[in-house]
């Protein structure tokens, strides 16, 4: 086929000579039912941080909880998107001569790979440096990072990700339809062209800079809380700082070991690196790790939430015993203290006795 690069039917040269199959049967039972989980536990979680953002509405959790909806958001449409035209792929026998004519199918699935791959790397880059902002400058945090400001953050790292996404689009590349014929992405086969490289590296770079960023500011960010814990045990209130940053190591090392391999392979495959027969499994393994990043970040938000480190921490405690928890170097009792009164003081009806208690001592 020698029409591959007119605009109608570009990518399609790739189909003659496959180097990789799927059985069909079996990719659409495990398209479908991976597409089905990520939706519940993406909408699940949804619904517990917008819960959970009408309580912190007014405080310093509330622009970390709105940052972390929109990357379930993002996650939730991800799977949607791109789950939905997977299993029409698979369906339809992946036969992309006859219902991809115009290859509008293919550049649609091309976009929506790129921008829901980059946008929820970016966001947790973005919410590690939020949260190291609070934690460092929290007066600055309280005066500069509003709902208002989060709101814009989120908004220009969505569209800096569409730009992204549609940069081969507004450069006349069309996106190309992959060896396994399952998926639409950049050029991969015969990398010869330096615009073609460029959007390999621009993307790989882009993901592993995001991971960079979130590996540093949470490490800053929990060398600032152990310090602070450990000059003052008995300073309490910061049960939510804890939570926050357990919740952003989950989230960085989820997506460090999901999407590691297929960015380091997409830049290996920018530098022109020595193809072989494998690269094609090796893709399309990578991207099924990379497809785990977007069902397993919800649950970080399931299971890491203050009620369950709680029971987490009762559980522990009578596996352990209370004379070996009672000497760890933590002091995890006072962790526990931290709970209750960060629990105390979250209920509007708890602050309200707490300022009621001084007058009546003085009317006494």
């Amino acid at each position: 086929m020698n029409s591959s690069k007119s605009p109608g039917l570009a990518g399609f040269g790739i189909l003659k000579n496959t180097t990789c199959h799927t059985e069909k049967k079996i990719s659409v039972f495990f398209s479908i039912i991976f597409m089905t989980v990520g939706i519940l536990s993406n909408s699940l979680a949804i619904a517990i941080l917008m819960k959970a953002y009408q309580r912190f509405r007014q405080k310093s959790k509330a622009s970390f909880l709105l940052l972390a909806s929109g990357l379930v958001v993002t996650d939730l449409f991800g799977h949607l998107i791109n789950g939905a035209i997977a299993v029409f792929v698979y369906a339809s026998d992946k036969d992309w001569i006859r219902f991809n004519q115009s290859n509008i199918l293919c550049s649609v699935f091309g976009i929506c790979m790129v921008f829901f791959g980059l946008c929820p790397l970016f966001l947790g880059s973005v919410m590690a440096v939020e949260r190291c902002i609070g934690v460092t400058k929290p007066i600055f945090h309280s005066t500069k990072m509003t709902s208002k400001h989060v709101k814009m953050m989120l908004t220009m790292v969505c569209l800096f990700a569409v730009l992204i996404a549609l940069l081969p689009i507004l450069r006349f590349r069309a996106y190309q339809i992959q060896a396994s014929r399952t998926w639409c992405f950049y050029k991969t086969e015969h990398v010869e062209d330096w615009e073609d490289r460029f959007y390999l590296l621009l993307f790989s770079c882009l993901g592993l800079l995001a991971l960079a960023i979130s590996f540093l500011c949470n490490a800053v960010t929990g060398i600032t809380l152990l310090r602070v814990k450990f000059k003052s045990q008995q300073r309490q209130g910061r049960s939510h700082h804890f939570e926050m940053i357990i919740q952003l190591l989950a989230i960085m090392c989820v997506s460090c070991i999901c999407w590691s391999p297929f960015l380091v392979t997409m830049a290996r495959i920018g530098l022109n690196e020595s193809r072989s027969k494998e690269t094609c499994e090796t893709i399309l393994f990578a991207l099924r790790m990379a497809t785990w990043n977007q069902i397993l970040d919800p649950w970080v938000y399931i299971l890491l939430r203050k009620a369950v480190l709680k029971n987490l921490y009762k559980i522990t405690r009578g596996c352990c015993g209370v004379q070996i928890i009672n000497l760890h170097m933590w002091e995890l009792s006072s962790i526990k203290n931290s709970l209750k009164v960060a629990a105390i003081s979250d209920s509007p009806v708890s602050s309200k006795q707490i300022n009621l208690q001084p007058l009546s001592s003085m009317g006494q």
